[in-house]
């Protein structure tokens, strides 16, 4: 059991130090969307290259992040009936949701992904707009990434709630 608490505690700590990273996204993304509408309202120009990298950095941001919002239980969750439940009843639903449908899902979501980010990264897929980021095939890759990391925070939330079940501390 206490493989699996340090299992948990390794990925959770994983999770932690890549979301905080991912934080100073925000900031950036802050900055080149005010480029850009320096550029086009100021000066009357634009740049397909900024807005494209708005873009980027926003798929970056929801697509990495999911795994720390799940840490910090930050999710969207219906819970009419959950927020009532006492805490053994919490980590049953947590377990058997993360086994039934968030594992299944994550693997679902790059077992389907794999191939079409494959194919993208086969002819190094570039921007259809001219000026643009010559790198969608990086974009792309935000899918397989986006399910192991949820999978790897789903796995450690499964482990944590199922040692809880069963006495230890997790």
């Amino acid at each position: 059991m206490r493989l699996l608490a340090r299992v948990a505690h390794f990925i959770d700590r994983f999770t932690e130090a890549s979301g905080r990273l991912l934080a100073w996204l925000i900031l950036a993304m802050a900055l080149v969307t005010t480029a850009v509408v320096v550029l086009r309202y100021g000066l009357n120009t634009g740049s397909i290259m900024a807005q494209e990298a708005i873009m980027y950095l926003h798929g970056c941001l929801f697509m990495l992040g999911a795994a720390y919002t799940l840490k910090h239980d930050a999710h969207v969750r219906v819970d009419i009936f959950y927020r009532q439940f006492s805490p053994r009843g919490k980590a049953w639903i947590n377990s058997l949701g993360g086994v039934t449908c968030l594992l299944p899902l994550c693997a679902f979501l790059l077992f389907m992904s794999w191939d079409y980010v494959a194919a993208a990264w086969a002819i190094r897929e570039t921007s259809p707009e001219p000026g643009g980021i010559p790198a969608v095939f990086l974009l792309k890759t935000l899918l397989p990434l986006l399910a192991v990391n949820l999978f790897l925070q789903a796995l450690a939330e499964t482990l944590r709630n199922t040692l809880y079940l069963v006495g230890e501390t997790g």
